[in-house]
């Protein structure tokens, strides 16, 4: 094994002149340098060539600066490190620990310094305390004195109007302290990566699988106690724990994260705790009626908060906002200055952004699936997501708690999930198409939109075994690309033109979640060829743009062409690095090390030779 013993800063300056033509940090192939550089010792020299070896040396080199070293001994076997070994070691090692956060004196301050807080008029990030948590609001009115915050204790009981009154002063909610030993700490958890330096909801969720994966239990096991935390203190798990995210949720994997954690600690103290929390969140969140409950019994995402969401980017809403100040012969501006403080009553932009909301808590935010008339669909994900949790429930119940959990019994939910069975096959349900379609329960007609989310249901165990070959073979073919399944059909999507943008959840972007739920419930069915093609394709897109792209892992792809260079609102998260990425991108991490695990190994050897020296050029 040859190690070569480095000056850091010489050989970088060294490195980048010769080989990062474009100037941007990274060594990638766009860069026109001659792909070769030499690493020489008194009895050795190696020629490292082509972009994926090189940018290895560029990556560690970077590691051993980061840690505060002059000089750095890298061996051969770093930079020859097989892909798929290289980014499944740096998601370990690497990525978690760079994406994990604390709402307490140590990490608070990354979140001062986010860049959605530079809008701020005030000088201090506002972070505000639920009402009856004294001890937080004790803890951050004396980190006043030290961090640039200012604590603001919640009503005891918020509306959408008080929610709304505090837009203009957005902040953080807290999370979940713990003491020990007289220390006071933040438990942590994962934000997605980029500008989302929050916890988010469902990427939450899929997060704990890569770091159940990758055995960082007590991790995936603090995530699942703060969104305990938020149901029991906000009410609900939020879209994320910023202020304006108050009146939203996010989708429901709750009762999936309690069992994932639960079959590796055992733990039937904590199991208890969270099931009855669970529970709660279901009947109060999901099973109001007028509210997320619709009058078929299936439901719907319903956020409710009120005027403009304050989150979007200025101008976000002009070509909305625009022929109604024109009829009002008043800029944009001053439209909306009049519409928010309640001069201008406007019944159709209030249902236009309730629709809005709801697409947001949704996390399928946007797509032409459910733009504009999200609050009156009964998607197929979420009534799947939570037959999930009414089978999670009478599971656990009959498993853990022989058969009775705090007056619940087994077959009660049981009853709730054949109920919610029954109606999603009657509604939601195309026996000739063989798909599964949202069903509009205002006017009573089903979507004609095919998504990737038709196949949610195989992930939930909900479909009977001659619907779930039925679905198979009517929705793969009509939604795999090259890179993976792709949100949504082409025809459905639409034409785009100057008027009518791209959507990011729409084809021919592909995303973490989706496809981890398609594996899983492939799998469980026993469609193991089909997961395989899905999971390799899939795997192949990371790894081959990792590799061309100096170890690039963003928030989401464009499948139909395998790249991350995504044309649709927002950008992609994940590809805003210089040198090295200290994240990668939550779920889209938490996908590779999943699909690692399902993978057969003559796969991952195939794709492990991507990249070898007699390929190289």
């Amino acid at each position: 094994m040859m190690i070569f013993r480095l000056h850091i800063e010489e050989t970088l300056r060294a490195l980048l002149a010769q080989e990062d033509t474009d100037g941007d940090k990274k060594i990638t192939i766009e860069d026109k340098g001659p792909g070769s550089f030499s690493l020489r010792s008194e009895q050795e020299h190696y020629e490292v060539k082509g972009t994926y070896h090189l940018s290895n040396l560029l990556q560690e080199l970077v590691i051993a600066k980061n840690e505060g070293k002059t000089y750095t001994d890298i061996s051969v076997d770093m930079i020859e490190e097989l892909p798929v070994d290289r980014v499944s070691r740096m998601i370990r090692e690497y990525y978690w620990q760079g994406l994990t956060r604390t709402m307490d004196a140590a990490g608070i301050e990354r979140l001062i310094s986010d860049s959605k807080n530079e809008s701020l008029t005030a000088e201090k990030l506002p972070v505000y305390i639920p009402f009856e948590d004294a001890k937080a609001l004790q803890y951050y009115k004396a980190l006043e004195a030290t961090v640039a915050i200012e604590a603001i204790q919640l009503p005891e009981h918020m509306t959408p109007d008080y929610v709304k009154s505090i837009n203009k002063k957005p902040g953080i909610l807290s999370l979940k302290l713990k003491t020990e030993d007289g220390k006071t700490t933040g438990v942590p958890f994962v934000v997605p990566g980029g500008r989302f330096n929050e916890m988010y909801g469902w990427d939450s969720y899929f997060e704990s699988i890569g770091l159940i994966n990758d055995g960082k239990i007590e991790l995936a096991r603090a995530m699942a106690d703060n969104f305990q935390y938020e149901i029991e203190h906000y009410g609900k798990i939020l879209n994320a724990n910023r202020s304006y995210y108050l009146t939203r949720t996010q989708p429901p994997f709750y009762s999936s994260m309690i069992r994932d954690v639960y079959v590796v600690t055992k733990d039937k103290n904590w199991l208890t705790s969270h099931l009855r929390t669970a529970i709660k969140e279901y009947e109060s969140v999901w099973m109001v009626e007028g509210k997320r409950l619709t009058d078929n019994g299936l439901n719907r995402f319903l956020a409710e908060g009120i005027g403009i969401p304050p989150e979007c980017e200025a101008g976000h809403f002009d070509a909305i906002l625009q022929p109604y100040a024109e009829a009002a012969g008043l800029s944009i501006a001053e439209y909306i200055a009049r519409y928010e403080d309640g001069t201008i009553i406007n019944k159709a932009l209030d249902t236009y952004f309730l629709h809005d909301r709801s697409v947001r808590e949704s996390g399928h935010d946007t797509s032409y699936r459910i733009d504009g008339n999200c609050a009156d669909l009964n998607l197929v994900e979420l009534n799947a997501f939570l037959y999930k949790y009414e089978t999670d429930f009478q599971y656990l119940i009959k498993v853990e708690f022989n058969d009775l959990f705090e007056g619940y019994t087994s077959t009660y939910w049981e009853q709730k999930a054949e109920q919610r069975l029954a109606a999603t096959n009657a509604l939601l349900w195309n026996s000739e198409k063989g798909l599964y379609f949202d069903f509009n329960h205002k006017d009573h007609k089903p979507s004609d939109f095919i998504a990737v989310t038709t196949l949610v249901p195989l992930w939930a165990n909900m479909c009977s075994d001659s619907q779930a070959e039925q679905l198979v073979a009517s929705a793969i073919p009509l939604l795999k690309e090259k890179g993976g399944l792709a949100g949504s059909t082409k025809a459905s999507r639409g034409d785009i033109t100057e008027q009518r943008p791209a959507r990011q959840w729409d084809y021919p972007n592909g995303w973490a979640p989706h496809q981890m739920m398609v594996w899983k419930g492939l799998m469980d069915y026993g469609f193991h060829d089909t997961a395989q093609e899905l999971i390799y394709r899939w795997l192949f897109m990371i790894t081959k743009n990792a590799v061309d792209y100096n170890g690039t892992i963003p928030e989401k792809y464009d499948v139909v062409a395998a790249t991350h260079k995504v044309f649709a609102e927002y950008g992609n998260v994940g590809t805003d690095f210089e040198y090295i990425t200290q994240e990668g991108f939550g779920w889209m991490n938490a996908s590779y090390q999943y699909g690692l695990s399902l993978l057969d190994d003559d796969f991952v050897d195939k794709l492990n030779h991507l990249v070898t020296p007699e390929t190289l050029f």
